[in-house]
C-alpha cells in the first residue's frame, strides 16, 4: 500500500508563488507516477498533470502549463508541484494521486492540501 499527504497550500494573494509537497510512504517502489489535481469549490476534481515516478517525464495540462513545475526526489519519497503567477481561479483543494501501475490508475489520494488566492 501507498499512503500520500499533501502540505504546503496557504492564503496567498494573486501573482505569488506556492510550493505544495507530497509525502508517500508505504510500499514507495511500485509507483509508476504520481498525479495532481484540484478541486474548486462547486467544481469536480480536474486533473492538472503529473511525473513518472522513475523517469521524472512530465506532463502538463493547460491550467497549470507554464506556471506550474513538478518534481520528485526518489530517495526522500516526496512530489512537489511549484506554482507561480497564482490568480484567484487557482483557488482549490490540491491532491497528489499515485499510480501504481496496476491498471487502476490513479487511485491511492491524498487528502488534499487548501489553496486560496485573493485578488
Amino acid at each position: 500500500q501507498v499512503q500520500l499527504i499533501e502540505s504546503g497550500g496557504k492564503l496567498v494573494q494573486a501573482g505569488d508563488s506556492l510550493r505544495l509537497s507530497c509525502a508517500a510512504s508505504g510500499l514507495t517502489s511500485s509507483i509508476y507516477s504520481i498525479g495532481w489535481y484540484r478541486r474548486a469549490p462547486g467544481k469536480e476534481r480536474e486533473f492538472i498533470g503529473s511525473i513518472r515516478w522513475k523517469s521524472g517525464i512530465t506532463y502538463y495540462k493547460d491550467a497549470v502549463k507554464g506556471r506550474g513545475t513538478f518534481s520528485r526526489d526518489i530517495a526522500k519519497n516526496t512530489a512537489d508541484l511549484q506554482m507561480t503567477n497564482l490568480k484567484p481561479e487557482d483557488t482549490a483543494v490540491y491532491y497528489c494521486v499515485a499510480d501504481l501501475g496496476d491498471g487502476n490508475g490513479f487511485a491511492s489520494w491524498g487528502q488534499g492540501t487548501q489553496v486560496t488566492v485573493s485578488s
